[in-house]
């Protein structure tokens, strides 16, 4: 599923309008028709609503929104904001289409507003400001963002909580942003929506079909899209019935200086159980008995110093490189990191510890080979990049250094981003909360690195190891819960989840 920018969106809504045909008014009331469905399914007609609008467009569907609802026996209260004097043309429609409608109490605010009381029984519906809103919200429209955000009341916004804008809000004010309990979005999602520091304000979020041009949105070139499962389907490839453990490749993995054997453990069981042929762990002779234990499948080989990782290994025989989960960082392992990438053939994963060695000296990611892939979550990213601190400005400067170096960066997350060296980021939408758990990364690159292992290309390899692992969590969250997920659990239902990518109808 394509995100599109504030400009594509304009330019789909008229491509829409001139090829459908449809008037943009009836484009307007099918978008209304289409939120008033939604609260009708999910609150009774006994609940009190009241409507904020504004005067643009997104003030003209609320309005619509309001008339609807009352025909279907809710109680509205509407607030249209005026004080320009000047309302868009449909705003203005759909506020005659209200003025004596049953069950509806309007007030038009031009000057002077006396805010109401939000209980915890009303439901707001927020179309103050939509997709077009450039800056922050000031003023009385900020207070009223306050009030609304201070009550107890439920909020469902319309197409956008006012406030947010679409893309980058590392310059908007927060406390002036609505927060929403549910976001109901017109027919694509807006790339704010996926990113963590705007999660607060979205709440639930579901995007609404209101049949805008699926020829425009198909010719449409955009650097962001919503991974879907059918594309992961097509992706994953049949097994040979007649291959053997090299058909299905040979990893190996760095990991689990002494102490944190469990890194090591973690990741070569998910490895194994994404459908690699073989795999070898280098890590310290004092894991042995751990390793020996948890993962018999597993091939060991002990690094020189007993307790830390000290030595590059040879990997001419291997088809993939995964190094960092548990490695600790110390200046022997470093040296040892860099000499292992920099001589390596195999296509290489670079996670946790890894990643803090890079950061400890920015200059070798200089020398990281084309086509690897790093695995950072925002904390890591921030030690590596430029300490950016909000979100989109991470991820801008997660598809620069991916395009600059001609790497992948998988930016985990909610909605883990892969970043990919033609300067593409494909949101994932699989995963829970259930997986922010201690391991959980070092499973994913054990995912990651026996797809690579397989023979996946980097990108693919990326994507469908982060779709995997999302959903084998999901699948996990069915059984047991989000609250008592460990890593183990998603190894445990690696198994389900490639079942399902494989058996499910499309």
């Amino acid at each position: 599923m394509k995100i599109l920018s504030v400009q594509d969106m304009r330019e789909l809504d008229a491509f829409t309008i001139q090829h459908e045909p449809i008037e943009p008014i009836a484009l307007m009331e099918r978008a209304a028709r289409a939120i008033e469905q939604e609260i009708r399914r999910r609150w009774p007609a006994s609940t009190p609503v009241t409507v904020f609008a504004g005067p643009g467009n997104n003030g003209g569907d609320a309005l619509a929104v309001a008339r609807m609802l009352a025909g279907d026996g809710y109680s509205v209260q509407v607030y249209l904001f005026n004080t320009s004097g000047q309302l868009s043309p449909d705003c203005q429609t759909n506020k005659e289409r209200l003025d004596g409608v049953n069950g509806v109490d309007m007030q038009e605010i031009t000057s002077q507003f006396e805010a109401p009381r939000l209980t915890a029984d009303i439901l707001v519906v927020d179309g103050l400001f939509g997709t077009g809103l450039n800056k922050p919200l000031s003023g009385g429209y900020a207070l009223l963002a306050k009030l609304i955000n201070a009550s107890p009341a439920q909020v469902v916004a319309i197409d956008i909580p006012s406030g947010l804008m679409c893309e980058d809000n590392s310059f908007n004010t927060r406390s002036h942003i609505v927060r929403a309990t549910l976001t109901l979005t017109f027919q694509l999602p807006k790339l704010a929506m996926l990113l963590p520091d705007c999660h607060e304000f979205v709440g639930e979020l579901q995007v609404l079909d209101i049949g805008l041009s699926a020829e425009k949105i198909a010719a449409t070139p955009t650097c962001y899209a919503i991974t879907e499962e059918s594309e992961m389907r097509a992706m994953l490839r049949p097994r040979d019935a007649f291959g053997h453990k090299g058909t299905f490749g040979h990893a190996v993995i760095m990991a689990g200086r002494y102490g944190m054997a469990g890194a090591a453990v973690l990741a070569c069981r998910a490895c194994l159980r994404s459908g690699c042929g073989k795999v070898t762990l280098h890590t310290p002779a004092r894991n042995n008995d751990i390793v020996q234990t948890c993962v018999p499948e597993a091939v060991l080989e002990a690094d020189p110093n007993e307790y830390f990782i000290s030595a590059s290994t040879d990997v001419a025989d291997y088809d993939a490189l995964a190094i960092g989960p548990g490695i600790g960082t110390e200046q022997t392992t470093g040296l040892a990191f860099i000499e292992q990438v920099l001589h390596s053939q195999a296509p290489v994963v670079i996670d946790a510890d890894a990643l803090n060695i890079l950061a400890d000296h920015k200059g070798w990611i200089q020398q990281i080979p084309a086509g690897s892939i790093l695995t950072p979550h925002p904390g890591e990213f921030r030690r590596i990049g430029n300490h950016c601190t909000d979100s989109y400005s991470q991820l801008a400067e997660a598809r620069e250094l991916a395009t600059r170096q001609k790497i992948y960066v998988v930016l985990k997350g909610h909605f883990t981003a892969v970043c990919t060296p033609d300067g593409q980021a494909w949101f994932n939408p699989t995963g829970n909360s259930g997986m922010a758990t201690a391991g959980s990364g070092d499973v994913l690159t054990g995912i990651i690195t026996a797809l690579l292992a397989q023979g996946y290309p980097s990108g693919e390899a990326a994507r469908l190891g982060v779709y995997i692992h999302g959903l084998a969590g999901d699948l996990a969250a069915e059984h047991i819960g989000e609250d008592s997920l460990t890593a183990s659990d998603i190894i445990k239902y690696l198994p389900k989840a490639f079942r399902h990518m494989r058996h499910a109808q499309p």
